[in-house]
């Protein structure tokens, strides 16, 4: 594997497997990680090119696992190089923050949160040694911007953007880049099961159950004008071939940056206005 390296958590789905394609047709060896390597064949349906498809090496990992996290630190040593580590694993909880458990949190936060610091670990040693490598990690809009009925999301993304700044700084003198990718509403799968959401949130005994509807009919209405996953594939592409990462975020979709600017000028009680008449 003398050519550049790619490691991608997450890969089964959604921009993990847009993306691991998108390297590979760049030339990237991509190592392809995900909790169920049944999931691999979907990768056919997605390459026209053998050459291609041989540049994807497939690797079972759980970032919440400490074995299957150290089975991964092993095969890098194995590695001449990695240039490049897309921490793209996750999922998204929803409900109301009375009716979340703790458990429910937690479990957020091993995957969305201790799962991506794991990865980064193992994989820090070989960047730091050989003096060079990016590490990308997807956050979100909601890393910037809080939603009702999404405090387990939100809170995690926040979580990684703040990892995230402080890696950066710690790594920049040994010639390691941190960027953060921050998508908007794309065509993914990670809202679209319902078992995300706590159960309680959904009951009509529920204090929040009419709140919780208007959410969930808000979302609906917004689906046909989410973006083509492939847009962030390729701009992961485009980081990872850049000699260096000038800027530290990227966020990316349709009125994000608008959003942004907002939380910006706006007073917090106008912003809230405006977020809540959305839903209502």
């Amino acid at each position: 594997m003398s050519n550049r390296v790619a490691i991608i958590t997450g890969a089964s789905s959604g921009f993990g497997l847009l993306t691991s394609v998108e390297l590979a047709k760049e030339g990237f060896t991509v190592i392809a990680t995900m909790r169920d390597l049944s999931k691999q064949s979907i990768f056919q349906s997605y390459i026209d090119d053998k050459e291609v498809y041989d540049r994807i090496h497939f690797h079972r990992l759980d970032v919440t696992d400490e074995a299957s996290v150290e089975s991964l630190s092993s095969y890098i040593d194995t590695l001449d190089r990695v240039d490049v580590l897309l921490n793209n694993a996750g999922f998204a909880a929803g409900g109301f923050s009375e009716e979340i458990t703790l458990d429910e949190y937690r479990k957020q936060f091993e995957t969305n949160v201790f799962g991506l610091i794991a990865v980064t670990q193992a994989v820090l040693p070989k960047m730091r040694t050989q003096g060079y490598g990016k590490i990308l990690n997807m956050s979100s809009i909601s890393g910037k911007f809080g939603f009702p009925g999404m405090s387990p999301y939100v809170a995690s993304k926040h979580a990684v953007e703040g990892f995230s700044e402080s890696l950066r700084l710690e790594m920049k003198p040994y010639g390691v880049d941190v960027a953060i990718i921050e998508p908007g509403s794309f065509r993914t799968n990670i809202w679209t099961n319902g078992k995300q959401v706590t159960e309680a949130s959904l009951l009509k005994t529920s204090p929040y159950y009419d709140y919780m509807q208007s959410i969930h009919h808000y979302m609906q209405e917004q689906k046909d004008t989410y973006g083509d996953p492939i847009v962030v594939a390729r701009l992961v592409a485009t980081l990872a071939k850049q000699k260096e990462l000038k800027k530290f975020r990227f966020p990316i979709g349709k009125g994000i940056h608008l959003m942004l600017r907002l939380k910006t000028l706006l007073p917090w009680r106008w912003l809230e206005a405006l977020v809540l008449k959305q839903i209502k």
